[in-house]
């Protein structure tokens, strides 16, 4: 594939959490493993468009945290040009993690980066 793709999106950190079971409204559960990984939905057209060839520049905002620079590291790897990522100062990336009716599931203590 030849071409040049322009993305502009949303990137995200997302949080996965296994446990036995979904928390019961009220209930909170003690998750048995806490995965990072990248995710978003314009960050994840840019991966799927880079690894099928294209030449891709990518648009969107991240912030100085932790989440928000492992990011530009995963997308640069893909070999997505991030020079029109801006980073924002004192800003944290979007990290979704679903609520469940007044319910609680609790990260283990240790999350492990998604490889």
């Amino acid at each position: 594939m030849n071409k040049n793709i322009v993305v502009l999106g949303s990137v995200n950190q997302d949080h996965i959490i296994r446990s036995h079971h979904l928390p019961q409204p009220g209930e909170t559960v003690a998750g048995l493993k806490h995965i990072l990984a990248a995710g978003g939905k314009g960050a994840n057209q840019a991966v799927a468009v880079a690894r099928l060839g294209a030449q891709v520049s990518f648009i969107a905002c991240v912030g100085d945290d932790p989440f928000g620079l492992s990011m530009l590291s995963v997308l640069r790897a893909d070999g997505i040009n991030i020079d029109a990522i801006e980073v924002c100062l004192n800003e944290s990336i979007p990290c979704p993690i679903p609520c469940f009716r007044n319910s609680t599931l609790l990260r283990p203590t240790k999350p492990r980066l998604k490889s």
